[in-house]
């Protein structure tokens, strides 16, 4: 009985335990199914992916983007000259678990790549004077004013030593920190490196150093016309144009992505089936710009000399064909160099200050308001009036004063071309009250202030002339407005409106690119606009004759260039106090736009220095910096002699 109990007892364990291993083997079975299931049906396109991505090739194909020409010689039958194009660079890279020496090769490193740079960089600094006060100050404040010439040249070489000691540790030890990275299969050096630099890295075989080319945007010409071009940069990861003509034009510069599609054999190679794709990429469009090579170099170089010599701030040149709106110059100073834009101090700096800086042009817009008036038939060039040195403004408690006031006293009776010739402020009033504020607001307009003018670059700004649009206009703001004060606009919108003046009295739209070349050669041709009729042909040619008395017997003598009649007006401009109100006390803008020859004008140009130190006037500053420039263009273009 206890034997039958304890049988039927094994039995059943025996039955539990195989019950559990049939249980464990259907579990099995049932994940092993799920698996399958998992993998062939519901993960098939991910790992169809996969194995694709082990067998299969696909490679983005990189066009190559469009170069950028400036001419030389006349326009359409002059010489092309690259001034944005494409150039391969060497980035310089090591493995640091085949580096065998850490400390030998980051002192090559900083032989190769940055010794002649630090020694640059600390010589420029010591050759600063008034960094050289501030040091000899804090060595020795009783010996500054009396140290000699050797004893300058002996701690300016000790203070090199140290400067340069202590700026080559800070890299080295910047380098050995990469270098020692053994964990990293790849450590960046040195990107976009010279092919000088490339030999001799290569010269000495170094383990673990190695470089790849890669393809940049090249600038031949540096600094030169930077503002104009804007540069290619990132925009997160992708690499596009940025302010002026690449950004402007960066899709048809950049061109369009290709790519290639294959099966990749056992061995690694390419295999060719039918089902291999290939699309080409469409490589850019080049541009070529209206912007003649010398006169954009002899003007962009006058311009940092004469800015810098009276201690301005910036300064901007802009030289534009009356008859066609063709850009021939275009710069500003301070500029940069678009090749190494990463290393500005203040982004700022991108902006083109010709079309995006506003001011307020001062005198140089009594030109605008003598065109309205006269074109309105209320005044000629021989309309007298009697100046008494100011004028009281209904609604406005103060006298508005001419700028030579306090020295001159009034200028008793007086006509139009006098007003011009001195930049009387109470001339300007007179005519602008002639024609009334409404109607003088309608020039304005018409002239182009108060809307962009259509410039293909990037950033360009608009103008501030709100003081003349209102339903009724304010008697003071009027008044200023008719002497540049009060309303701001861009350098080319006043170039755009004196060439309304200089060619006939036709408002043409500027532009700076003649001709986009696709590829295949087929051409886009720009075209000349006229946006506009603003005064008629004799009130231009009367108010073009007053701009020449200007030039020969009034403030801009200074302009004059030898055997020819030029026309032009200065323009000393209050500076806005943006924190106190009001203007500032010392700050002036100095303005001078003017045209050559009179007969049959070759150029108006713009030329503006901000807040020069050593001058009080534009006659003395942009005046004759205007001269300089429209000899070397006159020159240039073997115009004849009128005089």
């Amino acid at each position: 009985m206890i034997l039958a109990r304890k049988k039927a007892k094994n039995n059943l364990d025996y039955i539990n335990r195989l019950n559990v291993v049939m249980a464990i083997i259907f579990l099995l079975v049932g994940i092993l199914i799920y698996k399958l299931f998992s993998l062939q049906i519901m993960q098939y396109d991910l790992y169809a992916a996969l194995a694709m991505d082990q067998h299969q090739v696909f490679n983005m194909l990189n066009p190559e983007r469009g170069k950028i020409f400036i001419q030389d010689g006349q326009s359409g039958n002059g010489k092309y000259y690259p001034i944005a194009t494409n150039k391969e660079y060497a980035l310089v890279y090591a493995i640091p678990k085949k580096i065998q020496n850490v400390e030998k090769t980051a002192e090559i490193f900083y032989e190769i790549f940055n010794k002649k740079e630090i020694e640059k960089k600390v010589d420029e600094l010591l050759g600063d004077d008034e960094y050289f006060k501030e040091l000899i100050e804090d060595f020795d404040s009783q010996k500054k004013d009396d140290i000699n010439k050797k004893e300058k040249e002996e701690f300016l070489q000790i203070k090199k030593e140290l400067e340069i000691k202590l700026r080559k540790e800070e890299i080295i030890e910047n380098y050995k920190k990469k270098l020692s990275k053994k964990n990293d299969p790849y450590e960046p050096i040195r990107k976009k490196a010279g092919e000088e630099e490339l030999e001799k890295i290569l010269a000495l075989n170094l383990d673990g150093v190695d470089y790849i080319m890669e393809e940049y945007r090249y600038y031949p010409e540096g600094n030169v016309g930077s503002h104009l071009l804007g540069f290619v940069g990132f925009n997160g990861d992708e690499k596009s144009g940025q302010y002026g003509l690449e950004g402007f034009f960066d899709y048809e510069l950049s061109g369009r992505h290709g790519s290639i599609k294959a099966e990749r054999s056992a061995g690694g190679g390419l295999i060719i089936i039918k089902e291999r794709e290939y699309n080409a990429p469409s490589d850019g469009s080049d541009l070529i710009l209206t912007i003649n090579r010398s006169i954009q170099f002899a003007a962009c170089e006058m311009l940092e000399e004469s800015a810098m010599r009276h201690g301005a701030d910036s300064g901007t040149v802009i030289v534009m064909e009356p008859n066609t709106g063709a850009i021939l110059a275009m710069c500003s100073w301070p500029n940069y160099n678009p090749n190494n834009y990463g290393k500005v101090e203040n982004i700022d700096i991108y902006n083109n200050p010709a079309i995006f800086g506003q001011y307020e042009p001062g005198s140089i817009f009594k030109v605008i308001t003598m065109a309205a008036g006269i074109d309105e038939g209320k005044i000629s060039p021989n309309t007298f009036y009697t100046d008494k040195g100011y004028v009281m403004i209904e609604g406005w408690p103060k006298p508005i004063k001419n700028s030579d006031y306090e020295t001159h006293g009034e200028y008793g009776r007086v006509n139009m071309v006098t007003v011009l010739e001195e930049s009387l402020n109470t001339g300007s009033i007179y005519v602008m009250e002639k024609i009334s504020a409404e109607v003088f607001s309608d020039y304005v307009i018409d002239f182009g202030f108060g809307e962009k003018t259509g410039i293909e670059l990037e950033t360009e700004g608009a103008s501030n002339i709100d003081s003349l649009k209102r339903k009724t206009i304010r008697p003071v703001e009027a008044a200023t407005a008719s002497f540049g004060q009060g309303i701001t606009a861009t350098p080319l919108q006043i170039v755009a409106a004196y060439s309304a003046v200089v060619n006939g009295g036709i408002l043409m739209k500027p532009y700076v690119v003649s001709e986009i070349v696709a590829k295949d050669g087929s051409k886009q041709k720009t075209q000349a606009k006229k946006i506009r009729r603003v005064i008629s042909e004799k009130s231009a040619l009367l108010v073009s004759g007053m701009m020449v008395n200007v030039v020969d017997g009034g403030h801009a003598k200074l302009a004059s260039v030898g055997g020819y009649y030029v026309g032009g007006k200065t323009g000393t401009a209050e500076v806005a106090d943006m924190e106190k109100g009001g203007y500032s006390e010392d700050k002036t803008i100095h303005s001078f736009v003017g045209f050559a020859p009179v007969e049959n004008p070759k150029f108006v140009m713009l030329v503006k220095l901000d807040d020069p130190k050593d001058v009080d006037f534009s006659a003395s500053s942009a005046a004759p910096l205007f001269g300089q420039i429209a000899e070397f263009i006159l020159n240039y273009f073997q115009v004849p002699k009128e005089r």
